[in-house]
């Protein structure tokens, strides 16, 4: 997990996020509804439209000290945010059993 706000300061290349195959994306192709299914899938191309805008930090020379940037930050809100959507439909796929 990304544990410091400044882990990817100055990373200005860092605009994708790709995640690798596994577990989310056989729980994704698992969901009863294309609906959910489209749904997962946008909120997980979601970062790649916000990394490009997110600040990178660097020497902030107004206040004479390092900004950390919001890359790490971004990333970390996207993935409690994808985690909880897949909470959500898997509960609801339980529901409709």
């Amino acid at each position: 997990m990304i544990t410091h706000d400044d882990i990817f300061q100055e990373c200005e290349n860092l605009k994708q996020v790709d995640l690798v195959e596994g577990p989310i994306h056989e729980t994704i192709a698992a969901l009863q509804l294309e609906e959910w299914r489209n749904d997962m899938n946008e909120e997980i191309g979601s970062i790649n439209q916000i990394l490009p805008t997110v600040d990178t930090g660097g020497w902030d020379e107004d206040a004479g000290e390092f900004d950390e940037g919001g890359k790490a930050r971004a990333i970390r809100t996207w993935i409690r945010s994808v985690l909880r959507k897949i909470v959500h439909y898997k509960a609801e796929h339980q529901r409709l059993l």
